[in-house]
């Protein structure tokens, strides 16, 4: 991992943000030219996916584990102006857990959004960690990067949804999912744009009305204990990944021990930020 990325490590007002609001957003995150290039890739993908599982035009795609499906979304994973802000938020034992690529395309005719609405549907991300952690709030466990390919700079493109410190609540801050609290913020960012997220927000995606796809990519860490929620298809990246790669793609060389219990080996990453950041930037 190039040490430049210690350039981009979580900051003083990031850390506020993410505490308090539980998001932030970083825009020009990715070169246009690299934004372009994700495109084509998410289109191939998505094209091929829609026709595999004969998907309606207009109806929005979730397609998980697309971190196998083209050498690029790789690239992503440990990208220099996200993976720091992510281990400093979350430490050094960590991991994808999730990866899902959503589009969603303009909707049917005839709809639009002054008279059909955002069409929203707020949740936590995390099925069943919601329902069998006991605590209030309930533990993070893991945050999503978000990285959006469209020009979202204007509502009614598809634009993500969150309500700002709902993340410190277990309970909906409202009465009905499916309509927006007072409080809900739309994100409004152009392409190559990066939002960090805790699971435990409250958000929602929403409806497109837009002449173009939204398209976008989630990345799930986690801690390295946590069950990865996808079956994860990247066996064919190991033998040409590097350490710090192979453990965020679930490789433990001390075998189902060491995602509890790791050896050095086991969480390379570790040994990365004490060697460029000294001892006191590991928490044991």
């Amino acid at each position: 991992m190039d040490p430049k990325c210690l350039d981009y490590r979580l900051t003083e007002e990031e850390s506020i943000r993410f505490e308090r609001d539980g998001y932030f957003i970083l825009e020009n995150v990715l070169p246009q030219d690299l934004v372009e290039d994700l495109v084509d890739v998410v289109d191939r993908v998505d094209g091929a996916y829609r026709e595999r599982e004969e998907m309606d035009s207009y109806r929005r795609s979730n397609m998980l584990d697309f971190i196998g499906k083209d050498d690029l979304f790789l690239e992503l994973l440990d990208w220099p102006q996200t993976l720091p802000k992510v281990w400093s938020i979350l430490g050094w034992n960590i991991q994808l857990y999730h990866s899902h690529m959503t589009v969603t395309p303009t909707a049917e005719a005839g709809k639009t959004f002054e008279k059909d609405g955002p069409g929203v549907g707020f949740h936590q991300d995390s099925g069943r960690l919601n329902m069998d952690l006991e605590t209030t709030p309930r533990p993070r466990i893991s945050l999503k990067v978000a990285f959006f390919l469209t020009d979202l700079t204007e509502p009614g493109r598809g634009n993500f949804y969150v309500v700002p410190g709902s993340h410190l609540r277990n309970d909906f801050p409202g009465e009905n999912r499916k309509v927006a609290p007072e409080e809900t913020v739309p994100v409004l960012v152009p392409a190559g744009t990066a939002v960090f997220f805790d699971r435990r927000i409250w958000h929602s995606a929403s409806v497109n009305y837009w002449h173009t796809p939204r398209r976008v990519l989630f990345y799930g860490y986690s801690y390295r204990w946590l069950r990865p929620r996808d079956d994860m298809d990247v066996a064919h990246y190991l033998d040409r990944c590097d350490p710090i790669r192979k453990q965020l793609l679930g490789v433990s060389l001390s075998g189902g021990h060491g995602y509890t219990s790791p050896k050095d080996d086991d969480v390379p990453l570790k040994g990365w930020i004490e060697q460029h950041l000294g001892e006191e930037a590991v928490v044991a």
